[in-house]
């Protein structure tokens, strides 16, 4: 099937969901504090709010990219931009509606989780059919912008909600904005031919059984003091996930996970990278800001502001990022993007201290910022790159799970190590203000050994990051770019093409 008109205005209106998707989760970090006092929870609990999202956005990745390739991207796309909606809607009433707050809140924001899982690969998979392999770079490189918006944009609107009428709102901001993307893909989004598909409903259960131990065990651990039955629920989740892997490799009619994409060198290395970026981007924010508002006693607002040279720098970037995505060996592009990403979260933790000059914090957001631009174009275009068009949503519902598969371990990981650290340098205080004062700050003689927390808990994300650099020195040349020429001359085409 052809595609006579141009990509460009249907991808256009599916990231509008994208960016509804990105600004809930940047929004929902710097409002973690209030939402603690607001719904007097735990730490733990409140992490639980990111994580039950997380882990519902990652687990049905495996079968929403198929939904989409066997009832088409745009139907599955509405079809998830509705359930995220509504479940918007529910999770800003959670304190309203019968019982507990904090347990509504984690319960709709898993219902949001699912929504979004429909949307996520719908986006991926028009951009694999519809772009040709030597421009997907640029396009991707839209995905690098948006994010980079979403990372201006959602922080300074939570933060000017929290501040304002209340934390609640982070999430009715979700309503018109997701009837807005509704109708634009109504109208610009094309119906894209279809694949018939089998669904492996037994490589459902497993993986969301297995993941789902895995998380809960580790995320989990200290509240119960890593007893025995810990233990027990992080190894059989790590058992189930191997009875998935040998289950979709047994199973000859269509597995849930089609092993021979990962034949593609660079579909592996992709996955592998992106699986670190998720897992850092998701777990470095969380002690970032606690240690804005409650050690720097800055409010949301001004923690978000914390945020603009990330957004600025990404911005700026990423336009680059994707011609040179385009034309370049991945290696060189993501490599470096990744390598500075790490640096600028070690960056982070040299410097925090609890009397620093505030200037002097905005330059690691600077670095992350110009690390991130190149990471997105490379990782995302390399991995669709010899993806075959029948296994396009397949391949998209893969690549998208690894991240949020990073995602959620990195959530649950980040709430282990922070109150673990909390406790070597503070014992038992909790993880950050509670109760119903007022003011998140926290009293003066416990902010040096909060803050030395923090600085310890980022170590973990840099880490992470910097393990993905190395993945990604695994990349070999794609195939399109043996022939430079052509590949320049497309990439030329595609940018005079492509609206400013």
């Amino acid at each position: 099937m052809t595609h006579e008109r141009s990509p460009w205005p249907a991808l256009w209106a599916l990231v509008i969901g994208f960016f509804m998707i990105l600004i809930d989760t940047t929004i929902v970090a710097v409002a973690n504090p209030s939402i603690q006092q607001g719904l007097n929870a735990s730490i733990d609990q409140v992490i639980w709010v990111t994580s039950a999202y997380l882990l519902a956005y990652a687990v049905p990745l495996l079968i929403t990219g198929r939904l989409g390739d066997r009832y088409g991207p745009k139907l599955v796309y509405q079809t998830g931009l509705v359930v995220f909606t509504v479940s918007s809607l529910l999770c800003g009433l959670a304190d309203s509606l019968p019982g507990s707050g904090i347990g509504n809140l984690i319960a709709f924001r898993a219902l949001q989780g699912l929504g979004a899982a429909l949307m996520t690969p719908q986006t991926m998979a028009v951009i694999t059919r519809t772009f040709p392999a030597a421009r997907r770079g640029i396009a991707m490189a839209l995905w690098g912008a948006v994010a980079g918006v979403a990372t201006l944009v959602g922080p300074l609107i939570g933060g000017v909600l929290v501040d304002g009428p209340g934390w609640e709102w982070i999430f009715f901001v979700n309503v018109p904005i997701g009837v807005v993307a509704f109708i634009a893909a109504q109208i610009l989004v094309p119906h894209l031919e279809t694949h018939q598909h089998s669904f492996d409903w037994l490589g459902v259960a497993l993986s969301a059984l297995g993941m789902f131990m895995l998380v809960f065990g580790l995320q989990e651990g200290h509240t119960y003091d890593w007893n025995g039955w810990v233990w027990a629920c992080i190894g059989g989740g790590v058992a189930v996930l191997g009875i998935f892997l040998l289950w979709q490799r047994a199973n000859k009619k269509e597995p849930l996970v089609p092993l021979e994409l990962f034949k593609d060198r660079n579909f592996s290395v992709a996955n592998g990278a992106i699986t670190t970026v998720g897992f850092a981007f998701t777990s470095m924010f969380i002690p970032l800001v606690y240690f804005f508002q409650a050690v720097r006693g800055l409010t949301p607002t001004q923690s978000a502001l914390m945020t603009i040279p990330t957004a600025l720098a990404t911005l700026a970037l990423s336009p680059v990022a994707g011609k040179l995505a385009d034309r370049l060996h991945p290696r060189a592009v993501a490599v470096p993007g990744l390598a500075i990403g790490a640096l600028a979260i070690v960056t982070w933790s040299l410097m925090l201290s609890p009397d620093i000059a505030i200037g002097w914090l905005l330059i690691p957001p600077f670095l992350l910022g110009v690390g991130s631009s190149f990471i997105w174009a490379p990782l995302g275009s390399t991995a669709t790159r010899n993806l075959p068009m029948k296994a396009a949503g397949a391949g998209a519902g893969i690549y998208n799970t690894t991240r949020q598969v990073g995602g959620v371990l990195g959530s649950a990981a980040i709430a282990t190590v922070i109150v673990n650290r909390i406790a070597a340098n503070l014992g038992d205080i909790g993880g950050a203000p509670q109760g119903e004062s007022s003011s998140l700050e926290l009293p003066e003689p416990l902010k040096e050994g909060f803050t030395t927390a923090m600085t310890q808990t980022l170590i973990v994300p840099a880490i992470v990051l910097f393990i993905g650099a190395l993945i990604a020195l695994w990349f070999v040349r794609p195939a399109h770019l043996e022939t430079p020429d052509a590949g320049e001359a497309l990439a030329d085409e595609e940018a005079e093409r492509t609206p400013a």
